[in-house]
């Protein structure tokens, strides 16, 4: 009589990530070949992007608050973004090594809890020096958030459909946007300017819920996680820096220079434009910055499905294109013809999100396993902080070019990115691990 036991029954926890990958027609097909553990991986960073953004965009939102408080100059308030952005290349360049090192989702935890901290000890400051030390902190953790939860899905979703997948993951910076927003015209109607911005730095504590969610349901792609082990580099930041990844680290570092230097030119002054130059209340600010992320979230969609469709590349260049043209027409619409600008906001807010849809899919693809978060994580946030040039240059001639007027800037943003390409190859259906 045979001895041998019965095969166990495959659960969700053990079945792999590959079995639900044959049933992947339909407009959800992507979400469904994750497999179960690949959607809550999916949910991790879908989550702790989102609040990624609200993190962020307390600072904008109450830019003008800010400015009134400490009796602040242009120049001064795009400092804030600057630190924020160069600060956050060093961490997101550490949150690559560790990703690499110990693992995705340790990683993203310790990247949530470090944006949150000192989100909410912003809310704390007293003087506009301490202010800029919290959010300088504040970038360490917002730099290395994005490529860690990027990766992590990356390892688990199919070549096929890991542009859309990580679209969809990008996505949820409009709706953390969003929430930033509507906390923001909410807060703002009901306190007064002086308290208001400290109550929106300090509703930055949300992500601690999302790390206790985090530690007890997600885990590393497991054919990922067993290749990164096998390999004697893992997390070797000289490794990106090698004859055969140097090509690519360069590129792909000015790439995400370009693309980031036109976005956040934007994300950090439209607000202020739309208040300051445009005499729109809170509320009708809050109005206008619906369309811009409405089209967000729908360009991130779009971009994802155009990405798998037209290839990493191609989706690039397409919406640097359209990006620097939308930036040109908002910047130059006539005084009162605000009709026009909350119409454009949406086509604006579209092309320049789609364009990062690629972003999570051709990076993770751009390198190997064992350094695939150091990689992703150093180039996108060097990007970043070279990138941060853009807002604060945009700040010192505001004085004198108007916000409007100096936004021109970030369409230069998008040339860069587009010159980038001509270096870099195309990935579009390449495995990982």
């Amino acid at each position: 009589m045979s001895t041998t036991p019965p095969p166990q029954a495959l659960t969700d926890d053990t079945r792999p990530a590959t079995t639900e990958r044959t049933s992947d027609d339909g407009a959800f097909g992507w979400l469904r070949a994750l497999g179960p553990r690949g959607r809550r991986a999916f949910a991790g960073a879908f989550g702790g992007y989102a609040l990624d953004s609200y993190d962020y965009f307390t600072l904008p939102l109450s830019m003008v608050a800010l400015s009134a408080y400490f009796g602040l100059n242009s120049g001064q308030t795009g400092l804030f973004t600057t630190v924020t952005l160069v600060v956050s290349a060093v961490g997101g360049a550490l949150a690559g090594v560790l990703a690499d090192r110990v693992g995705r989702v340790k990683a993203l935890m310790v990247t949530v809890i470090t944006y949150a901290v000192f989100t909410v000890a912003c809310g704390f400051a007293p003087n506009y020096e301490t202010l800029l030390v919290f959010r300088a902190l504040q970038g360490l953790g917002f730099g290395g958030e994005w490529a860690v939860g990027a990766i992590l899905v990356a390892e688990y979703a199919s070549a096929k459909h890991r542009g859309r997948t990580l679209g969809a993951i990008q996505s949820s910076w409009a709706v953390g946007w969003g929430m930033a927003v509507i906390a923001y015209t909410v807060i703002f109607s009901v306190a007064g300017d002086d308290l208001a911005w400290r109550i929106m730095f300090w509703t930055g504590a949300l992500p601690a819920l999302l790390v206790i969610w985090l530690r007890r349901s997600v885990h590393d792609a497991p054919e990922a996680a067993a290749a990164r082990e096998q390999s004697a580099e893992k997390g070797s930041f000289t490794a990106i820096f090698k004859p055969g990844l140097l090509r690519v680290t360069i590129f792909a570092g000015l790439l995400s220079t370009g693309v980031q230097g036109g976005y956040y030119t934007l994300a950090t002054w439209v607000p202020t434009y739309l208040k300051s130059e445009r005499d729109l209340s809170v509320v009708g600010t809050g109005g206008y910055l619906t369309f811009l992320i409405s089209g967000a979230f729908i360009g991130y969609l779009t971009g994802g499905y155009l990405t798998d469709k037209l290839g990493r590349r191609r989706n690039i260049w397409l919406f640097a294109l359209l990006s620097a043209v939308c930036i040109l027409a908002y910047a130059n619409i006539p005084s009162g013809a605000n009709t026009l600008l909350l119409v454009l906001g949406f086509p604006l807010g579209f092309c320049m999100s789609a364009i990062f849809s690629g972003f999570g899919s051709y990076l993770s693809e751009l390198y190997p396993t064992a350094v695939r978060g150091t990689g992703q994580g150093f180039t996108y946030n060097t990007g970043r902080a070279v990138g941060a040039v853009f807002p604060t240059t945009v700040g010192f001639l505001a004085d004198s070019w108007g916000v409007g007027g100096a936004l021109v800037f970030g369409a230069i943003g998008y040339g860069i990115a587009a010159l980038a390409l001509l270096g870099l190859p195309e990935t579009r259906g390449k495995e990982l691990a």
